[in-house]
């Protein structure tokens, strides 16, 4: 089968895509993760990218438009530089890097740089079918309408890969079977188009701004989302305002208040507040941002009976010169003895917490008891609650105060007419509640939380009717066809905004639980999903869905209508929700991309029922099909491998797991286009299935690449009738944390690229297979080099040609006539990996090839001079003689690499009578991380010559003894020498354009 390469079966700019994903992270305001949470999305500087390069051919294709390897180079380098490239940014005297591109979310808001991605895509597409290639928008636009294929993610989730697709200008499709995920996705994807370019229908809009604004992409729908969830919580407080009442709070002379809120920051130390917590004068009203509450159970102790407050931190704030903490008190009067609390704040300790993983004990009489106790006493029903404080918004920060017994009257006299009362997912690895009593989603929430979120619930088919009202009255056509049926008009639209103030409520929940904790350190609420698992939470934060703090509902909606403001809505997107073991809708011309569920690192269906129950509350008759049951429908069909649902069974949940993967493979193998790559992103996790190789075990038999998870995900595709083209790390963490927590660090994911396999694809015997491998793998290494890929992805990346020689044979055969299964392969293409480097060596001076290895058997540790000597001889050089060329030190019959740190500040090339590659190599790395950075670093490339390449080729080499060693530290300054590779030599170019310049003038 022939087809034209894609650039992304070449080479990618990792960095730059690794570096934006990662960065991401910290992007809040406008980007779509905030729309709704969901679990483990794909970056989508990474999706934007892979969706790109899988579009664009690489300039190999063209050899009648590039014929030479150095204008394929200069055309790779420049598409390269489209979707990303780092850049040195001086602020302030001090030099950062940023990325600019295609995977920069601050340049996607750029519309000439989504233009010209669009343009690029045209353009191949105009190339294959013999048009030429249009320039203008319209004419992209058009064009790409008219012939680009449709893209689809069987797997859509958080909807990230339909979302991209979109922003490229193409048709967007998306499905999963969690109705949760697919409602997510429509948001992103679905809705913003269909209303595009309109002006918003509410009446405040209409009055201002109506005849003198022009209503861009989905500003309008934005807007009205804004102005129907303000209207929504106005309405919400009159019902149940009463139940959030504002505190008093004390005037205070002294630097800090008690309340943590008033004066200089250097506070007084241990002082209470007033016995009621409010003060004595009172300078004014403030709203409260939450209560902080403790569970607790009676002491097990018969002469003490109390109700024991089980507390992990009392501690309230922990910034510096704003210190305030909970103390309990002891009125040991009663019988039994009572606790109350009071805040204090300034300088103090804390009492330390009084339950652990280990178990509780009580404050009263220090009676210490295991954790089966309290989970009896939950289980039974005799679990409470009591308020240790009060968080309330004050002029320059928190005020801190003590509860009194009004605050908890509000709360026991609540009475909710309606409970989420279904029971919690049996899945005892992420739910922990259910250990101590909290069985059901009722039981997760406070009465006054139940009546907040009924309340909030409602009040969104109120805010629909409204909507419908005011469309029709503002001549918006009404079909009266509602959105889930097509609908385009005024009852559409009214659908639509109540669907984003729907997700507000959703997103609401997820501070207005009983498992949300309070964060000292940054004085804010900690939501139920700190982690993706909903734990047990002693001490819990109740908000107050009426501050202006985190967790309130006008919060949340100014998040949404920031995400809907900036949506691309330059195509239609559709959602479906299906089973991508059973789909089968889509043609054979759809570019399939995915980002699959990862064995049984994630629960989706029973994580994201906490948000289906509420979902349901608020948006059933809008879309009956997605929430037509009580609980989340065909969970026992999702496509993890939980042992739970399996009578505990790890290897049913495996077998079910790798069959219903290979059947998606199998149907997107029907589905996919022939011209174009299918992309599967695959994660990593600390441990693998079946026998629980860790990826740090797993590296000495094979490396990371040979873990059993990894080889699920090949030999599924390979069997589902893929050959695999490409693999490529998509990291996205700090690029300081390369190599620093183990292998498992260097990629949060991989990006996969396959093509169909012919079905007349011949088997191959082993020796064929390594001899092909031998000799076809250093050419695609030696342009993964060129394009500069980080010595930590080398390895990772290289399984793509490797795994594209095995997989384009029906079958490989050992000798004994088996199939020779994925993991033996990978360690074949991982020795070859290996051999490639050891024979950049032949390119080395011999001190440098000695002292490669003496590194890999000492590194800077110091060794026997007669090992040295012996080593010296084989490599046709002598000890004396590199200890003149300043690479060792010899004393007493020991023998030593210089340390980066040793060698001198005022080296000098040019002047070096015994230049090395080592030692240039290592210059290089001292002056990138302690002399002058990059330009200090490109000084002195602009004076090695040729040896400065080969310097780069050490890095590469001294980077892959570092890794299979494990020295981690050691490694990452080879792997920042080859990152920062472009821009050194950048630099050292302007540099060498400087010096004749300088030489004429002088």
């Amino acid at each position: 089968m022939t087809y034209r390469k894609k650039l992304i079966e070449v080479a990618l700019p990792l960095e730059a895509i690794n570096k934006e994903s990662a960065r991401e992270k910290s992007i809040r305001h406008g980007h779509p993760s905030t729309l709704h949470l969901w679990w483990a999305r794909r970056p989508l500087a990474a999706c934007r990218a892979v969706l790109f390069a899988s579009l664009v051919d690489d300039p190999s294709s063209h050899p009648e438009k590039f014929p030479t390897e150095e204008e394929q180079e200069k055309e790779r380098q420049r598409l390269h530089d489209l979707i990303g490239r780092i850049e040195n940014v001086e602020t302030r005297g001090k030099s950062t890097q940023t990325v600019r591109g295609l995977v920069s979310w601050d340049d996607i808001t750029n519309t000439s740089v989504v233009e010209e991605a669009q343009r690029e895509i045209a353009r191949c597409l105009a190339w294959e079918k013999g048009d030429e290639p249009p320039t203008k928008r319209e004419e992209v636009t058009q064009y790409l309408s008219k012939h680009a294929p449709p893209i689809y993610d069987p797997f859509c989730g958080g909807g990230s890969i339909p979302l991209e697709a979109q922003r490229l200008g193409l048709e967007a499709h998306g499905s999963d079977i969690n109705p949760v995920a697919v409602l997510i996705t429509k948001a992103l994807i679905e809705i913003p188009p269909k209303f595009a370019n309109l002006p918003p229908i509410n009446s405040d809009s209409r009055k201002n701004s109506l005849k003198t604004k022009t209503w861009y992409g989905a500003q309008g729908l934005a807007e009205d989302v804004r102005y129907y969830g303000q209207w929504m919580r106005e309405q919400a407080f009159k019902l149940i305002g009463h139940l959030y009442p504002k505190v008093d709070l004390p005037s205070s002379p002294s630097p800090f208040s008690q309340n943590g809120r008033r004066g200089t920051g250097k506070g007084e130390e241990n002082t209470p507040l007033s016995q009621d917590g409010r003060g004595d004068g009172g300078e004014g009203r403030a709203t409260v941002i939450a209560w902080l509450w403790a569970r607790t159970v009676k002491c097990p102790n018969p002469a003490c009976g109390c109700q024991m407050p089980l507390v992990r931190s009392f501690e309230l704030s922990s910034k510096k010169g704003k210190e305030a903490w909970v103390e309990p008190t002891i009125n040991h009067s009663q019988q039994p003895p009572v606790i109350s609390f009071q805040v204090k704040s300034g300088k103090g300790e804390p009492l330390d917490e009084t339950v652990s993983r280990k178990g509780a004990i009580c404050i009263c009489c220090s009676t210490p008891m295991p954790l089966d106790y309290v989970r009896a006493e939950g289980k039974a029903g005799r679990m409470g609650a009591q308020l240790m404080a009060i968080v309330a918004e004050g002029e320059r920060g928190r005020a801190y105060l003590s509860p009194t017994n009004k605050d908890e009257e509000i709360v026991t006299s609540v009475k909710p007419e309606w409970k989420p009362e279904v029971n919690l997912p049996h899945n005892p690895r992420d739910f922990k509640t259910p250990n101590y009593g909290m069985r059901t989603f009722a039981e997760l929430f406070t009465p006054r939380q139940l009546v907040a979120l009924n309340t909030f619930c409602e009040l969104v088919s109120e805010a629909r009717e409204k909507i419908l009202s005011d469309a029709v009255a503002f001549e918006i056509p009404d079909d009266s066809l509602p959105f889930c049926e097509g609908g385009k008009g005024a009852t559409a639209y009214a659908d639509a905004v109540a669907t984003y103030l729907a997700i507000a409520v959703d997103r609401m929940s997820d501070y207005c639980s009983s498992i949300c904790s309070w964060h000292s350190s940054g004085e804010k609420m900690r939501n139920t999903f700190a982690r993706q698992a909903i734990p047990m939470t002693w001490d819990f934060a109740e908000v107050n869905p009426f501050s202006s703090s985190s967790g309130n509902f006008i919060g949340a909606v100014n998040w949404i209508a920031k995400v809907v403001e900036i949506s691309p809505c330059s195509t239609q997107g559709f959602v479906q929700r299906i089973d991508a073991t059973k789909s089968d809708i889509y043609a054979k011309s759809i570019v399939v991309s995915t980002d699959p569920p990862y064995y049984d690192n994630i629960g989706y269906a029973d994580l994201s029922e906490f948000f289906y129950v509420w979902l349901r509350r608020s948006l059933s008759f809008i879309y009956p099909d997605l929430f037509s049951t009580i609980i989340i429908p065909d969970k026992e069909r999702e496509l993890v491998a939980t042992p739970y649902r399996f009578s505990g069974s790890k290897q049913k949940a495996k077998e079910f797991f790798e069959t219903g993967l290979g059947e998606t493979f199998k149907r997107m193998r029907e589905m996919a286009h022939d011209g174009y790559p299918l992309t599967v992103y695959y994660a990593f996790k600390q441990t693998e299935t079946d026998d629980e190789v860790s990826l740090t075990e797993a590296k000495g038999n094979g490396d990371i690449r040979a873990s059993t998870g990894w080889e699920t995900m090949l030999e599924g595709l390979i069997k589902a009738g893929f050959s695999i083209t490409g693999t490529w790390p998509m990291r996205t963490e700090l690029s300081n944390r390369t190599i620093a927590s183990g292998t498992n660090a260097l990629a949060s994911s991989i990006a996969l690229v396959c093509r169909p396999r012919p079905e007349t694809a011949p088997s191959a015997t082993r020796r064929q297979f390594v001899n092909i491998l031998k000799r076809e793998l250093p050419d695609a290494l030696q342009k993964l080099q060129q394009g500069n890929i980080a010595p930590v992805d080398l390895a990772q990346a290289s399984i793509g040609p490797g795994m594209e020689i095995y997989s384009r044979y029906s079958k490989v055969l050992e000798s004994g006539g088996e199939r020779m299964p994925v993991r033996i392969a990978l360690q074949l293409i991982n020795q070859t990996l290996d051999d490639f480097l050891a024979e950049q060596e032949g390119e080395f001076d011999a001190e440098t090839c000695f002292a490669l290895i003496w590194f890999e058997q000492h590194t800077f540790n110091e060794g026997l001079f007669g090992d040295a000597e012996t080593l010296s001889k084989a490599k046709n050089t002598a000890v004396q003689g590199m200890v003149d060329a300043g690479i060792l030190t010899a004393k007493v019959g020991k023998v030593r690499l210089l340390r980066r740190d040793e060698l001198p500040k005022n080296w000098n090339p040019q002047t070096d009578n015994r230049l090395t590659v080592w030692e240039a190599t290592q210059h290089m790395i001292r002056e990138l991380q302690d002399g002058a950075g990059n330009q200090g670093a490109a000084n002195l490339l602009s004076q090695l010559g040729t040896i400065g390449e080969a310097a780069r080729e050490l890095a590469y080499r001294l980077y892959n003894i570092c890794d299979r060693k494990g020295w981690a530290a050691e490694g990452v300054a080879y792997n920042s020498l080859v990152i920062s590779w472009p821009e050194i030599s950048r630099l050292a170019a302007e540099t060498e354009e400087k010096i004749p310049l300088q030489v004429a003038l002088f």
